[in-house]
């Protein structure tokens, strides 16, 4: 697999992305705190006298010490401040306190362990955010985030966590079956989301129309802030789009993520949302002169309601790097704008596969070689060691990445292998594969 050959390593041990958190491994070496379902804010806060609340551990950290959290459910029934009014918006927990450079502050799951914040029973009458991160170098590992509810049909989404802090690490979080997106970055750079899944994401109650804005991930920050990564991430069974980068003034890297089956409420082929897999930028359909260039690589994206990769009407041309498209409609959609106003196709695509469903849209005017479509490559199953689409859930590795399937990796024959070219990413043979994975 292709990424593994960069970022095993790396995610192994550390994160470490180029204006961002600097190093995230073990955790630093400050001091250790325990909370537990059935703790206690007024004990020690010890491994056998623990908290209660991440409320009080926020109260207490300081930058490099280390909160474990024990497996159970954390069960919220309300926000920490009040509603001002039915549009406002409120926190269930908020994480405000900074770590520094080289010392984060972490929350993290006890090894083997699964704490759940459940937040179904807050019933505050406005927007809500089950986790709101405003601070800066914060490191959340291994929690799980469900239930954030929309309370009235006045708004738009609510948000399982809410990110407008910098120099932040998510990993290995799993948000699910909330009234909008899973994890949303509204602002803030060099946040690094790692191996994390958002699924089962549905907004029934937003002003704009049931399903339009529970997305698995979203990146809508302004400009001046880049460095935000989407690694080795799943997002399925969302209702409206799996990624999500529209009104993004800073650019967005993702990278060994996949996407599927999104645009439909949640267990059901029901029409919903947008459904599209990666959703790469726009500014609502109009030109913009400071749009951000954003780049997507060795990611995979299949039966979506609508397209693959899709450029959502952006102003500039996105890199789109050794990609998998199947069964979507289309697998690449290049729409973008110009500066009168008018649609043109916009993109760099290289070494991208579209197989079934509706191949592509939008491709005049683009900057497209070495794809499958470009080769005069015969594609058929046999090109691959499997075409399923089952299975892509399947249990993370041992360190937090992505499962190792057959599924769009190139069967040993494949006449998609060294048909790509180099575009600075690693490979095997006399020249890259096509598609997300290196044989």
């Amino acid at each position: 697999m292709k990424r593994s050959l960069l970022f095993s390593a790396v995610t192994a041990i550390a994160v470490t992305v180029v204006g961002s958190a600097a190093a995230v491994g073990s955790p630093a070496a400050g001091k250790t705190y325990y909370v537990a379902p059935s703790g206690n804010d007024s004990a020690a806060g010890t491994q056998t006298a623990p908290w209660a609340s991440i409320a009080h551990a926020q109260a207490v950290v300081q930058a490099g010490d280390t909160v474990y959290f024990r497996g159970g459910t954390y069960a919220y029934s309300r926000a920490n401040s009040g509603c001002k009014s039915e549009t406002d918006r409120v926190d269930a927990i908020t994480l405000s306190r900074s770590g520094s450079s080289g010392n984060l502050i972490n929350y993290v799951a006890y090894p083997g362990e699964k704490p759940v914040f459940d937040f179904s029973r807050v019933k505050d009458n406005c927007r809500i955010k089950g986790f709101d991160v405003t601070g800066d170098w914060i490191h959340i590992k291994g929690l799980e985030v469900t239930g954030v509810p929309q309370n009235n049909n006045l708004n738009h989404e609510s948000w399982g966590i809410w990110v407008s802090g910098s120099d932040n690490v998510f990993e290995l979080i799993n948000a699910h079956h909330n009234m909008g997106p899973g994890l949303f970055i509204q602002d803030g750079g060099g946040n690094v989301v790692l191996n994390s899944d958002s699924h089962d994401n549905y907004d029934p109650h937003t002003s704009n129309g049931a399903g339009e804005s529970a997305d698995g991930f979203g990146a809508h920050i302004s400009a001046n802030h880049p460095g935000n990564v989407f690694r080795g991430c799943r997002a399925w069974n969302n209702s409206d789009d799996g990624f999500d980068l529209i009104n993004a003034f800073s650019s967005v890297t993702i990278e060994n993520s996949w996407a599927w089956h999104n645009g439909y409420i949640p267990g059901t082929n029901t029409s919903s949302g947008n459904g599209n897999g990666f959703k790469m930028g726009g500014y609502g359909g109009k030109y913009v002169s400071n749009g951000a260039k954003h780049t997507i690589r060795n990611s995979v994206a299949f039966n979506n309601k609508a397209s693959g990769f899709y450029a959502n009407h952006h102003t500039l041309a996105n890199d789109y790097f050794n990609n998998t498209s199947y069964g979507n409609h289309p697998d690449f959609n290049m729409l973008g704008v110009n500066s009168s106003g008018a649609a043109v196709g916009l993109g760099n695509l290289r070494n991208n596969i579209a197989y079934t469903g509706t191949l592509l849209s939008n491709m005049s005017g683009t900057s497209a070689s070495y794809n499958s479509w470009n080769l005069g490559v015969s594609l058929s199953d046999a090109q691959f060691r499997s075409v399923s689409t089952s299975g892509w859930d399947a249990p993370r590795q041992a360190d937090g990445s992505l499962p190792v399937l057959p599924n769009f990796r190139l069967a040993a024959t494949s006449g998609l292998i060294d048909k790509g070219t180099n575009v600075g990413l690693p490979y095997n043979g006399r020249a890259p594969d096509l598609g997300a994975f290196e044989s």
